[in-house]
């Protein structure tokens, strides 16, 4: 085993009926495997001992050695194929009763703190004290240099013959629990019995370990990404505006999409939707660096193809940069009007005020980042009561769908007169499923009003 735990620090029960058996019970004492001994010499070595049974069936019954280490491989490979630390622990109890029947749970170790009996599999009753097996978790560590001690602790039952063993979760120098595991009646525990359990154990650790990285990154970037949607700038008082966001998945990994508002002079507001490729950490980054430059060229009053450029020059002088796609809308309730232009992204929407909903076509250049440039703004109407909404691919986009069949399943839907903005979101998010779609979803719905007292020729042109 990669590692192995001091198991004669335990606690000692208080009935003096839980001690150490030698190999398992019945069998002489052997020799333990040396602290480097790894998984894949388990599996040639000792394959026709640690594959005691697979399933109930004896290992005489399997001919080969090359096939007790292929039965051996398969039930590895059942162990850790999602990053998901509940389903991890789940697939380890399963296979763990698979290979050598009886009962399995397992208890996970943060810190200090140890859970109860979880991923339970088999007779929940059959399990031993879990105060016993809470205690072997916080005790579990890795032994002092040249230490050999075997991997696991043995209980010893009672009147019904059960007896239980502990395999902590160990991987690195990081306890993550214990695997527990009991059998109540014949067979005893064998040695190659345990050694099989205690392989699982470290197997499973490894992919926890990898699983509450991956769960502490996707935290990071989510309280990033929540950061910056809840602190959008504020748009000028004709301009009432909604935002949703909604992470793929449940929110398992959150991805680069954002929205942003931006109060220029005479009335005017430039709203932006964005998608950084990728999802994560570095994509969240990536996000904050483009709202960063966004709100610093935006600042110079600039047409908003000429924003996408400048944003573009910036981005491409940086080789770490991920691409985005980006759309711009400036709209100026005083002059009833509204100017686009899109880096690679999809068009609006436009809703009127009878309910009805169109695309709006707008010219489309090159992502962010790509340093090729070439934008192009586009003016439309936009009457006070009309609503746009600037919305990101995951709104519409499902696999296998045409894109021009996706829009038009957006412009397809209905919505009363008089909804407000967040009633707008909510029926485009619920008739297009957004909650079950592939990728993240931001939206922004946007509807001016007319402030009274405002000339039209207020504004510049």
């Amino acid at each position: 085993m990669a590692r192995w735990i001091q198991s004669r620090r335990r606690p000692q029960p208080a009935d003096g009926d839980r001690h150490r058996e030698d190999g398992g019970g019945q069998e002489g004492a052997a020799t333990s495997a040396p602290a480097g001994y790894s998984a894949s010499s388990v599996e040639s070595a000792q394959a026709a001992e640690v594959v005691q049974r697979v399933g109930g069936v004896p290992v005489g019954d399997v001919v080969t050695a090359g096939a007790r280490t292929g039965v051996l491989r398969e039930a590895l490979a059942g162990i850790g194929r999602t990053l998901d630390e509940a389903t991890t622990c789940a697939e380890l109890t399963r296979v763990a009763v698979r290979l050598a029947g009886g009962t399995a749970a397992v208890m996970r170790l943060t810190g200090r703190t140890v859970t109860g009996y979880e991923a339970i599999t088999g007779d929940a009753h059959a399990l031993p004290d879990a105060r016993w097996a809470a205690a072997v978790a916080r005790d579990a560590g890795v032994p002092a240099l040249g230490a050999q001690p075997e991997p696991w602790l043995e209980r010893a039952g009672g009147a019904g013959a059960a007896i239980a063993l502990c395999a902590p979760l160990i991987s690195g120098d990081d306890a993550y629990g214990v695997l527990v595991w009991t059998r109540c009646g014949p067979p005893p525990l064998r040695r190659a019995e345990a050694e099989l359990l205690s392989l699982l154990a470290e197997r499973a650790a490894s992919h926890i370990r990898h699983a509450r990285a991956y769960a502490s990154v996707s935290r990071t970037a989510g309280d990033l990404q929540r950061a910056l949607l809840s602190e959008p700038g504020r748009p000028h008082p004709n301009l009432d505006i909604a935002i949703r966001y909604l992470p793929a998945g449940g929110g398992v990994l959150v991805g680069g999409d954002w929205c942003e508002t931006v109060r220029l002079h005479f009335g005017r507001t430039l709203l932006v939707v964005g998608d950084v490729m990728g999802h994560g950490l570095e994509a969240a980054v990536d996000m904050n660096a483009y709202r960063s430059s966004l709100r610093y060229i935006a600042s110079a009053d600039l047409p908003p193809h000429r924003v996408l450029r400048q944003m573009d020059d910036i981005a491409s002088r940086e080789a770490e940069r991920r691409p985005a796609t980006c759309l711009l809308a400036r709209v100026d309730p005083g002059r009833r009007q509204v100017t686009l232009a899109s880096a690679g992204h999809l068009p609006p929407v436009l809703i009127t005020s009878g309910g009805e909903a169109s695309i709006v076509p707008v010219p489309v250049g090159p992502p962010l980042g790509t340093g090729l440039g070439g934008y192009e703004s586009t003016t439309q109407r936009l009457e006070p009561g009309q609503t746009l909404v600037l919305f990101t691919d995951g709104l519409v986009e499902r696999r296998g769908e045409d894109i021009d069949r996706s829009l038009a399943r957006l412009s397809a839907v209905r919505f009363p007169a008089g909804d407000g903005l967040d009633d707008v979101l909510d029926t485009i998010l619920g008739r297009l499923d957004a909650r079950h779609a592939e990728d993240d979803v931001a939206a922004l719905a946007a509807r001016p009003h007319s402030r009274q007292g405002t000339p039209a020729d207020a504004a510049p042109p």
